[in-house]
């Protein structure tokens, strides 16, 4: 759906005011919105002002819980890895005032690719889904490579001891939600810090979100051209995205877009190992992923299914489809207790 500068009926703000800041800045041209993507995040649109094609990213209207969707962090980390050969957009500008939009918001280059949100990648040949998923193995060591204090984001996070405090946060969250106990995610919850590996001090920008889904390919080639939806990235440790990464392997279709189950060698897409081998091979020195980080990777996505089942349950959860996904917490758990136990080989 696409709207012009005066018609209200797909944005949150007066498009209007938008064009009104534009022309201020860029001179006067001829805009087109549209709203795009729906989830938990921040509103995004696609934006073209004249000759600029730009996407908008805004923090959500109304109140929202304090340090929540941070866009400034989002912008200022594409700010640093401009200059980097890590594949995102490029910045345009961020506006941190609540004027024109009602809330802060950020632009950024429109880049023009594929986005596969299917993991199983329908309609490609196995040799197109087998250079997908290694182009995806490719972009996620280039963004690891980044030395932080070298593009100004030194500090970014908080360093050392990532999961220590990465366990406490998502267990403190579990713990106070008023959605009924999940006895498999309380196991998992204690055992994640008696089995925690020991801090190696390696030290990289998570992503958070790491994902097919989030990946810009090439229109032709099965190269990462952008990572997008920085929400939840910051100083972390390289193997917390390359294991939830490695999420797709351990969850059905029907577990938020997982390939368990099926013929993973019919259809051209490496396995776990073959996809971990790729990623060492390019990234630069660094543990191994152990069965620890695949089942806190497990956890953690577990209990932002709890938290959305909380949102929805109060009415005011972002997604239409919130109560839908409400119970993958379950499901996730059973995935990490399949993983502790041994009833499913991790990689």
């Amino acid at each position: 759906m696409a709207g012009d500068a005066t018609g209200r009926a797909n944005a949150d703000f007066d498009p209007a005011a938008l064009k009104g800041f534009l022309a201020a800045r860029f001179g006067a041209a001829e805009m087109r919105l549209q709203r795009i993507g729906g989830g938990q995040s921040n509103p995004t649109y696609f934006l073209d002002f004249g000759r600029l094609r730009m996407v908008l990213r805004k923090k959500p209207a109304g109140q929202i819980l304090h340090g929540a969707h941070a866009i400034d962090r989002e912008f200022r980390v594409l700010q640093a890895l401009a200059s980097t050969d890590v594949p995102a957009p490029k910045p345009v500008l961020y506006h941190d005032g609540d004027a024109p939009l009602g809330t802060p918001f950020y632009l950024m280059e429109r880049l023009e690719g594929r986005v596969f949100h299917d993991c199983s990648l329908p309609g490609l040949s196995p040799d197109e889904r087998s250079g997908i998923y290694l182009g995806m193995a490719e972009a996620m060591a280039k963004l690891h490579a980044v030395r932080p204090d070298e593009v100004g984001l030194g500090d970014y996070g908080k360093p050392g001891n990532y999961f220590e405090r990465q366990i406490g946060r998502w267990t403190r969250q579990l713990r106070q939600s008023p959605s009924e106990r999940i006895p498999a995610l309380e196991v998992v919850a204690d055992w994640l810090p008696q089995n925690m590996p020991a801090d190696d001090g390696r030290l990289a920008i998570a992503h958070g979100d790491f994902r097919l889904g989030n990946l810009l390919f090439h229109p032709e080639k099965p190269e990462v051209i952008g990572i997008l939806d920085w929400e939840l990235s910051t100083l972390g440790h390289p193997l917390a995205d390359l294991g939830f990464c490695s999420m797709t392997w351990h969850t059905s279709p029907g577990e938020y877009g997982g390939i368990l189950g099926l013929d993973t060698m019919a259809l051209g897409i490496p396995s776990q190992r073959e996809f971990l081998d790729h990623y060492f091979a390019h990234a630069v020195p660094t543990a191994s992923l152990e069965r620890f980080h695949l089942v806190f990777s497990l956890f953690r996505f577990a209990v932002i299914f709890v938290g959305i089942a909380d949102r929805a349950r109060a009415g005011n959860a972002a997604a239409s489809d919130a109560a839908d996904v409400a119970p993958l917490s379950r499901r996730f758990a059973i995935r990490a207790m399949e993983i502790i136990n041994g009833a499913r080989p991790w990689q």
